[in-house]
Formats: structure tokens, C-alpha cells, sequence
């Protein structure tokens, strides 16, 4: 297997972490992601270690993927450095918990523009490479997205899952020809990161929640209930970890448009 040129765009911690950590020591070169939110500060590249052996670490990378400028910095120093980049992986942002209404339409530019926009920034950072040298992955890792019907609160979550499923299934498509693939990783978790509270996005219009909590009481501490059940644990983390990278040491050509972490 050859070695490939990774971004991972968001490995600040949680599940972007794992993933890129695993792909390390996979033997592929990772680049991390680390956003100005993230707080940490990226460090320079440590030398490369024997390539599959446990201990090799992701390269750590200034990338804010919500600022153009920083994501086309990212791309042109990695290119400059490994010559290419083979693949992009992209993770969600934190999970929208509450009534739609109760979300204002400023939060909810935020929350399109942290699950599809900031993608789109990216892909069209390295696509152009790609193409050009007629090889190429994107691969989306999404959390679990129920259906809005069966999980009271969470329908923005589930339609930000579904936009990126439409996406990814249009570049699949439209970038066949130029023989670049597309693949979502679907966690077998809800939150993709936590730590000693859920890492949710709540709404801002406090009183149109109130309104909605007196109508469904309790309804919203069964929601975060059920979400902290799906919270992360190492175990969850490594599987979709490996999914993402079993995805990447796939052969061209055999790769599925859908994988389910975790599933035969």
C-alpha cells in the first residue's frame, strides 16, 4: 500500500483526532487540522517514524475552515511540503439540540457553513490537484443522523446529515470522470465530541425554547438524556476511526459511496 497525503480538516480533539491518528500510524501522512477555536497552537512537523508502526504521529496544521484564507494557506503549505494531497477527510461540527424555531437564522448560517460551506472551501482548495493528476478522495465522516420524526430537537442535525449525504453522492458523480471518489463514513455515535458536558449547539431565542419546554415538559432533558447515551467513548471513537482509514487503504475503484462504522 502506498502512503497517501491526508488532510483531516478538523483534529483538534474528538473524533477528527482519532481519525487522523489513525491514519498516522497507518502509515499514510496526516496532516492535522487545528482550528483557531481549537486553542491549541499547531507545532511544527515532527520526522517521520517507520511507517505502520504504532507511535507515528499526525502533522499538526494551522486551519480554520471557516476563514478562506487559512484553508487555501493550508492547502498551498502542504503541497509545497509533500508535493500533494491524496485525500481529505472532513468531520461535523457540534450537534444543533433544540425546537427549529428557537434557532436564529444567524445560528443557523453558522451551523449550514460549519457542516456543508466549510467542506465546500476546502474541496475547491484541492480539487483542481486532483483532477489534474486524475486521482483523489473526499471522505465525509457524519454522526448518526435519526430521522427528524423520531428524535424530537434534533431535525437540524439530521438535515445537515442529509445535505452532505446529497452532496457527497453529487461529487461522487461529477468527479468520476476526472477519477476522483467520494465516500461518507457514517459514526456509529450522535455527538461526535464530548467532554464533561455535551458539546451541543443550543439556540439563541431563549424564550421561544421556554415556550416550547412549557408545551413538552422535560422533553428537552430526555433528548440530551438520550444524546449523552450516544456520547463518545474510545471504543466508538476507534471504530469509526478505522472505518475512515479501511476507506483509504481501499483499492480505486472499490469503494462504496455509504459506510456505516462498525457494520459488516
Amino acid at each position: 500500500m502506498m502512503s497517501k497525503i491526508i488532510l483531516v480538516t478538523d483534529a483538534s480533539s474528538g473524533l477528527g483526532a482519532a481519525t487522523a491518528q489513525a491514519l498516522a500510524e497507518g502509515g499514510h501522512v496526516a496532516y492535522a487540522g487545528m482550528g483557531a477555536a481549537s486553542g491549541r497552537r499547531p507545532i511544527a512537523a515532527q520526522p517521520d517514524r517507520a511507517a505502520g508502526r504504532q507511535g507515528a504521529q499526525p502533522r499538526p496544521i494551522a486551519l480554520d475552515i471557516a476563514d478562506q484564507r487559512s484553508v487555501s494557506a493550508a492547502v498551498t503549505g502542504i503541497t509545497a511540503e509533500a508535493g500533494r494531497i491524496d485525500c481529505v477527510v472532513h468531520t461535523m461540527g457540534p450537534v444543533p439540540r433544540g425546537p427549529v424555531e428557537s434557532f436564529t437564522p444567524y445560528q443557523l448560517a453558522q451551523i449550514y457553513d460549519a457542516n456543508v460551506l466549510s467542506t465546500q472551501r476546502v474541496n475547491r482548495a484541492v480539487l483542481p490537484q486532483m483532477r489534474e493528476r486524475q486521482d483523489g478522495l473526499l471522505v465525509w465522516v457524519v454522526s448518526r443522523g435519526d430521522p427528524a420524526d423520531e428524535a424530537p430537537y434534533l431535525a437540524l442535525h439530521s438535515e445537515s446529515v442529509t445535505v452532505i449525504d446529497h452532496l457527497a453522492a453529487s461529487y461522487a458523480k461529477e468527479l468520476a470522470g476526472f477519477g476522483v471518489e467520494a465516500t461518507v463514513v457514517v459514526a456509529g455515535l450522535t455527538v461526535p465530541e464530548t467532554g464533561r458536558r455535551l458539546q451541543l449547539v443550543r439556540p439563541d431565542d431563549l424564550g421561544t425554547a421556554q415556550a416550547y419546554e412549557d408545551r413538552y415538559p422535560a422533553l428537552v432533558d430526555r433528548v440530551d438524556a438520550h444524546l449523552a447515551d450516544q456520547a463518545v467513548t474510545a471504543a466508538r471513537l476507534a471504530r469509526t476511526a478505522h472505518a475512515v482509514a479501511a476507506v483509504v487503504d481501499s483499492p480505486k475503484g472499490t469503494r462504496p459511496p455509504r459506510v456505516t462504522a462498525g457494520a459488516p
